[in-house]
Parts: C-alpha cells; sequence; structure tokens
C-alpha cells in the first residue's frame, strides 16, 4: 500500500502473489478492513467534525470495472475518483465515502455525516464549497451548528462564523496529506470500488494505529 506496487512485485518471503491478492480478495469482500477502522473510532473526540473532499487520479489499471458503477468518471483532467473525509476534533478520520470524481462535495455531504454518532458533536465545519442551505438545514436536523461560510456572491452575511474555529479545518486538510503517504491512495490501482474502499480504510487506521 505504501508504493503501490503490483502483486506481482512483492516480495518472495510474502509467498505467492496469487496467494496474497486472494487472502485481500477474501478480506475486502467481508469488509474487514473497514471493521476494524470502525473499532478504532469509537474513542473519537466529536465536539467539532470537519468535512472535506480530495480528488484521486484513477491509473490505467484500475480501468476495465465498468467505471460508472466503481465511482470512476472522466474529465477534462483525466479520470478520477473523490474521497470523502470527516476528521474528529483532533483531526483523525472518522468516517469517508466514494465518489466519481465529478461529484459534487456538498451532494455527498448528508451521507457523510448521517453515517456519523453526532449526539455529542456541536458544530460541523466545512469551506465555501459546501455553501448549501438544503445542508445547512440538514445539519440543524440532527442537531448541530454549522460553521461553514457563505460565499462572496451571496446577500447574506457570514455573521454566524466562528472564524477561529474555522482556521482549524486545517485538520482535514492534513489528514488527507497523512493519506496521500500511501501511493495506493494518493493514486488509485483497484478496478474496484470495495478493493479501493478497503485500501483507504486500511490507511486510515494506520493513521489512528500512530495515536
Amino acid at each position: 500500500m505504501r508504493v503501490g506496487c503490483p502483486w506481482r512485485d512483492l516480495p518472495d518471503y510474502f509467498g505467492k502473489p496469487n496467494t496474497v491478492y486472494k487472502a485481500y480478495r477474501r478480506w475486502f469482500r467481508s469488509n474487514k478492513l473497514i471493521a476494524l477502522f470502525s473499532l478504532l473510532i469509537k474513542d473519537s473526540d466529536l465536539e467539532w467534525v470537519f468535512i472535506d473532499g480530495t480528488h484521486i487520479k484513477a491509473h490505467q489499471h484500475s480501468s476495465g470495472g465498468h467505471e460508472n458503477l466503481q465511482g470512476i468518471s472522466k474529465s477534462v483532467a483525466g479520470r478520477a475518483t473523490k474521497i470523502h473525509l470527516a476528521v474528529d476534533a483532533h483531526g483523525n478520520p472518522i468516517n469517508f465515502l466514494l465518489s466519481d470524481g465529478t461529484t459534487h462535495d456538498v451532494k455527498v455531504a448528508p451521507d457523510l455525516i448521517d453515517n456519523i454518532d453526532l449526539s455529542a458533536t456541536v458544530t460541523v465545519c466545512a469551506d465555501k464549497g459546501y455553501d448549501s442551505d438544503a445542508l445547512r438545514a440538514h445539519i440543524k436536523q440532527v442537531g448541530c451548528f454549522n460553521n461553514i461560510p457563505r460565499k462572496r456572491n451571496t446577500r447574506s452575511s457570514n455573521d454566524h462564523m466562528d472564524w477561529h474555529l474555522y482556521k482549524a479545518r486545517h485538520l482535514v486538510e492534513n489528514a488527507f496529506a497523512k493519506l496521500k503517504n500511501y501511493r495506493a491512495v494518493a493514486t488509485r490501482f483497484d478496478k474496484l470500488k470495495q478493493s479501493y474502499e478497503n485500501t483507504v480504510a486500511l490507511a486510515c487506521a494506520y493513521l489512528w494505529l500512530k495515536l
């Protein structure tokens, strides 16, 4: 995962590449790596939740897997997928979702936060890309305040903003930077969405294991 090498290039002491790959397939089909990540996030500090998304370039090796169903789309910049991430008050990943590279962040945000226990959360913080009255209403409905600035072309003010807390939004950016230290996350080589999803879950688990 760190170097993103093909299975056939694994060192001999791991065993036959096909055997290792089949073991990994059994793990991701049963979502074992996602289950591991879910266990590690139980002690999250959820007073504040920060959300954001990042584009991931899809390598040519990821083609051939019915891309419209596997979270890959084509744009002017090429084939891409997107990771939508939520982190806690310390910048630790607590949830993520995958989408194709052309899906707007605000469309995925409701599902992203709905999969988090927000009972102890005071504020959900995001950047201007999430400027949406529908999203603000959704955040209010789940019992939280929003700390999302409005765009300059809107008539409404930003009187609701806690700009000091907004500066802490770098926590989610830092989490993306750490995840992209893993080449298999920074560039998508997996054809199947479920396989890449488990790769991201394993990388998120590694961030927690360092604590």
